[in-house]
C-alpha cells in the first residue's frame, strides 16, 4: 500500500490537495474518484452545466476540463520524475488553458468521458511504478516534488474541485 508523502515531498501549496486524500489504497481512491464525480454531474442539463456562481468564475464544463488538463499535466510530471528526469519541468497558467480550451463547447457527458479516460492512463501509469520511483525526487515548476506527491495531488485536486462544485454551483439555496 503506497502511503501517504511526507511534507518535505512537496510544496507547501499542495498541502490541502494532499491532506483531501482519504487514508486508503491510492489506486482504489483514484479508481473510486471517477464514480464519484461522474455521480454528482451526470443529471445536470447541459445549461447548469455552464452555469457560472460568480462574474470571472468557470462554469462547471470549464472546472471538469481543468481538472483533466491539471491531470494530464501532472501524469506527465509523474512519468518524468519517476523516470529520473532531472530538468526542470515547466509551470502553467490554468486561466489561459481552461480559456483556449473551449470546454462549454463540449457536451458534459463527453467532457466526464475525457476525464475517465485520462484517469485511466493515471492509474496504469501509477500501478506501473515500483517504490523507488515513487521515492524518486524532480523540479516542477521550480519546486522539488516526488512521484508519490504528484500521485496525491492529483486526487486531492480532484477532491478539492469536487467540493467547489457541491458548495458553490449545487447549493440548493441557489
Amino acid at each position: 500500500m503506497m502511503r501517504k508523502p511526507e511534507t518535505n515531498e512537496y510544496p507547501p501549496y499542495y498541502k490541502e490537495y494532499v491532506n483531501n486524500v482519504p487514508d486508503g489504497e491510492l489506486i482504489q481512491i483514484l479508481d473510486d474518484q471517477q464514480n464519484e464525480t461522474k455521480k454528482l454531474l451526470k443529471d445536470l442539463s447541459e445549461e447548469t452545466a455552464e452555469y457560472k456562481y460568480a462574474p470571472g468564475k468557470w462554469t462547471i464544463k470549464e472546472v471538469i476540463g481543468h481538472i483533466t488538463d491539471t491531470e494530464r499535466i501532472m501524469c506527465y510530471r509523474l512519468l518524468s520524475i519517476g523516470r529520473g528526469e532531472q530538468e526542470m519541468l515547466p509551470g502553467y497558467n490554468d486561466d489561459e488553458y481552461v480559456r483556449r480550451g473551449n470546454f462549454n463547447r463540449f457536451s458534459l457527458s463527453d467532457l466526464l468521458h475525457h476525464q475517465a479516460l485520462v484517469r485511466q492512463h493515471t492509474i496504469l501509469l501509477l500501478s506501473s511504478m515500483d517504490e523507488e520511483a515513487l521515492r524518486r525526487r524532480g523540479n516542477a515548476n521550480g519546486s522539488e516534488v516526488t512521484a508519490r506527491a504528484i500521485g496525491y495531488i492529483i486526487a486531492g485536486h480532484e477532491i478539492h474541485h469536487r467540493r467547489l462544485i457541491k458548495d458553490r454551483y449545487l447549493r440548493s439555496d441557489q
